[in-house]
């Protein structure tokens, strides 16, 4: 584990750097081979640099870099909580297998600005630490809004899912879709399933959203996963055949809403065979947009 003291001298090498430098080093200087602007930890003795997808590295002191986990408890079938901790958080855009499904979702966010992604599927990086089972969630603003996804979780050697809310900045998303998911947090249902339970009849699974309030609840999203492409398909195609890293939440990607984006505080995941379902809600308080 990174020890209590490791960070300020890793920070303080930052820091000299970017303000000898003010970001714009020169071509070469001592103990730094190229320039470089972004700091990832590579090992104990090293801090590299990479930019370009060129590496370079200064010496600090010998400390153990380690990936941040954010730990949050879910039930699992139904039963007691247990500790799940997640280092990688994943949103999969764009993962229809219907592509006449495809192009209207990508319809409705063309109409508010949203430019079209790179490859479909897409798969967006967001902060571990911005899943949350908590009940009300705080965001910039007032147009942010939620989708119902499946949410996968790779844990301890085996795969779980359950349904999350992959709730986004839509004034944000017109410039820039992957800023717009990571300023958000993204809320989940404080349960799962194991997935061996439920992969036989995995294209069953139906996902839904309601918007309007409690006492008047409109269906705002209602599909079977199968709208989605399965999740061996979407694991393969981000990770390779090596399965989801341990420690990997994976949202699934969404279904065409029913007259517009608008916020959905409510949302399921349902198993008609086994009969059951696991449910959430929550509540967004809009913080002021300040210049």
């Amino acid at each position: 584990m990174l020890p209590p003291d490791a960070g300020p001298p890793v920070g303080a090498a930052v820091e000299q750097f970017q303000q000898t430098y003010r970001g714009r080093p020169p071509r070469r200087v001592p103990g730094i081979g190229v320039i470089a602007r972004s700091w990832t930890p590579a090992s104990a003795s090293v801090c590299r640099v990479r930019r370009n997808h060129v590496r370079t590295s200064i010496s600090v002191p010998d400390v153990e870099m380690t990936v941040a986990e954010h730990v949050v408890r879910l039930a699992v079938d139904g039963g007691q909580e247990r500790t799940f901790r997640v280092a990688h958080a994943v949103i999969a855009g764009w993962t229809g297998r219907d592509a006449v499904a495809l192009q209207k979702h990508l319809r409705e966010l063309q109409e508010i600005g949203v430019p079209p992604p790179s490859s479909t599927p897409i798969f967006y990086r967001v902060s571990a630490n911005r899943l949350t089972t908590a009940p009300v969630i705080e965001a910039v603003g007032e147009q942010t809004s939620g989708e119902v996804e499946f949410v996968l979780i790779q844990s301890a050697g085996r795969l779980y899912v359950g349904v999350g809310s992959d709730h986004t900045d839509r004034a944000a998303e017109a410039y820039s879709v992957a800023m717009s998911k990571q300023v958000c947090d993204k809320p989940i249902a404080p349960a799962v399933w194991d997935f061996t339970d439920v992969a036989p009849h995995w294209d069953q699974l139906i996902l839904r959203a309601w918007t309007g309030d409690q006492q008047r609840p409109i269906l705002y999203q209602e599909g079977p996963v199968s709208a989605m492409r399965a999740p061996a398909d979407l694991i393969e195609r981000f990770a390779g055949g090596n399965g989801l890293p341990d420690g990997t939440a994976m949202f699934g990607g969404t279904l065409a809403a029913q007259g517009g984006i608008r916020p959905t505080p409510r949302f399921e995941i349902e198993d008609p065979v086994r009969q059951r379902r696991i449910r959430h809600g929550y509540h967004v308080v809009s913080l002021p947009m300040m210049a």
